[in-house]
């Protein structure tokens, strides 16, 4: 599975109750078909292909800051703390299974978030 996308999609779908559908023409994922928490990028707004996905407070400043190889503020959703992560360099995709699981927990309600825990 080299396909950058159905990695990023089998990451987010194998989360509880999580559904994807198309938003701004790009695959989403959304957490009871309600709260967006991943969205892909490809090369919608440069010539890049990544995604987007809510973050906990401060991890976007200090991950763009520290690698800006592999992560990006946003457009249009990067003032709200959301982050950017390359998918066209090389990834280490354990390490994004744990950036795709925060920005799940960032969204997700508390109930939900607990299945994952227990």
């Amino acid at each position: 599975m080299d396909d950058p996308l159905e990695r990023l999609r089998a990451l987010c779908l194998a989360l509880p109750e999580t559904t994807e559908r198309l938003s701004h023409g790009e695959p989403a994922w959304f957490v009871r078909g309600k709260k967006t928490f991943v969205t892909y990028s490809d090369h919608h707004h440069d010539d890049r292909v990544a995604f987007w996905c809510a973050a906990p407070e401060g991890v976007q400043q200090v991950l763009v800051d520290s690698d800006p190889e592999h992560y990006f503020r946003p457009p249009y959703v990067g003032h709200r703390g959301w982050l950017g992560v390359y998918l066209d360099v090389p990834v280490d995709w354990d390490v994004l299974a744990d950036v795709v699981d925060d920005a799940y927990r960032a969204v997700a309600p508390k109930k939900l978030v607990a299945e994952l825990d227990g």
